[in-house]
């Protein structure tokens, strides 16, 4: 039987599972596809992934820390660098979600002394961003391989639920 906590334990194992599978088929396409862009999306489809893994390191800061320091991006990291880092948020995701079921994870966002914009509790805000972004910046790196008519991963939660019964 499902519980609030085992659904979204598969929602965050389903986001790690698709970030991965999506690096798995990137790596076997020709290297220059990785630096190509389309219109509409987030950009070229290395940088695109490497925001998303940036920004989940992010959310989990922000679960442990109000504020963090300003965040400059630095040149997109290489496929196998992103899976490593994708693997390693996979045991960070999963000890937060301990967190919370266990009622100890507490969340508060203070963007800056500027803005004022405050958070708290935000705990939900973060776990559901990482979701959606992820979802998001898959879709357009899918959507960019498409528009180069190239093969596009199957990544959907029918996918993951058939290849999790494997």
């Amino acid at each position: 039987m499902s519980t609030p906590a085992s659904v979204l334990r598969d929602a965050f194992e389903r986001h790690t599972w698709a970030t991965l599978r999506l690096l798995d088929h990137l790596e076997a396409l020709d290297a220059g596809t990785i630096t190509e862009g389309v219109p509409g999306t987030y950009g070229p489809i290395l940088e695109t992934l490497s925001h998303l893994v940036n920004a989940d390191g992010r959310y989990l800061e922000r679960l442990e820390h109000p504020v963090l320091p300003d965040y400059e991006p630095g040149p997109p990291e290489p496929i196998g660098e992103l899976r490593t880092r994708v693997q390693a948020l996979a045991s960070r995701w999963e000890a937060a979600l301990g967190r919370l079921e266990s009622g100890t994870l507490v969340a508060r966002i203070d963007r800056s002394a500027t803005d004022g914009w405050v958070v708290d509790p935000a705990e939900t805000l973060l776990l559901l961003q990482a979701l959606h972004h992820g979802d998001d910046h898959r879709a357009q790196v899918c959507s960019t391989l498409g528009a180069l008519g190239l093969e596009v991963p199957d990544l959907d939660v029918w996918s993951f639920w058939e290849d999790r019964r494997s």
